[in-house]
């Protein structure tokens, strides 16, 4: 048996990175090609494997310019490319997670029934808790059953900050009793 070798796969694109400063501390950007694929919180001092550091790059220069008016309160919605990577079931959760309004919440249970499976709120939250562009695909809008702030990766503190923010940019009152 004669077997022919299969054509290489195209090398993926580099990735860029740079780190914003904001209100929560640094936050770590990476792009991968013409796509934002991580936002992180309290970043390694070390970039990933093989990255470049480059502001100028055009989808971080943007995402960084964004999240600067998020900050100020002048922005409510992120129009950036973005390119998660996921199971095909987390990629739903990550997008329906994009459909909650700003300064709005949502339990993990209703997020569930929202995606067609109102048994899979365990799922829910540990596709939530695996956001690697947290804060832009905002994961931090989905709060516990009783309005309890539940985990969040960049920290329960960050989260209450940002949903604080959202609340008052909004002209709403708290979305949940600060304590």
């Amino acid at each position: 048996m004669h077997l022919t070798p299969s054509p290489a796969a195209p090398a993926a694109p580099p990735l860029a990175w740079t780190t914003v400063p904001s209100p929560l501390g640094p936050l770590r950007l990476i792009a991968q090609g013409e796509a934002l694929v991580a936002l992180g919180m309290d970043p390694p001092a070390e970039p990933p494997p093989g990255a470049e550091e480059r502001l100028a790059h055009p989808v971080l220069a943007a995402a960084a310019a964004q999240l600067q008016e998020y900050f100020a309160g002048t922005r409510r919605a992120f129009e950036l490319p973005l390119a998660p990577q996921g199971t095909e079931f987390q990629r739903r959760v990550w997008a329906a997670l994009q459909e909650i309004p700003y300064g709005e919440t949502i339990t993990y249970g209703a997020l569930s029934r929202a995606l067609g499976d109102p048994l899979a709120t365990r799922a829910v939250g540990l596709a939530n808790g695996r956001n690697p562009i947290g804060l832009i695909i905002p994961c931090h809008r989905v709060i516990g059953q009783r309005g309890a702030l539940t985990g969040y990766a960049g920290g329960v503190a960050r989260k209450r900050w940002l949903l604080d923010h959202e609340s008052r940019v909004a002209g709403r009152a708290p979305v949940l009793p600060w304590g």
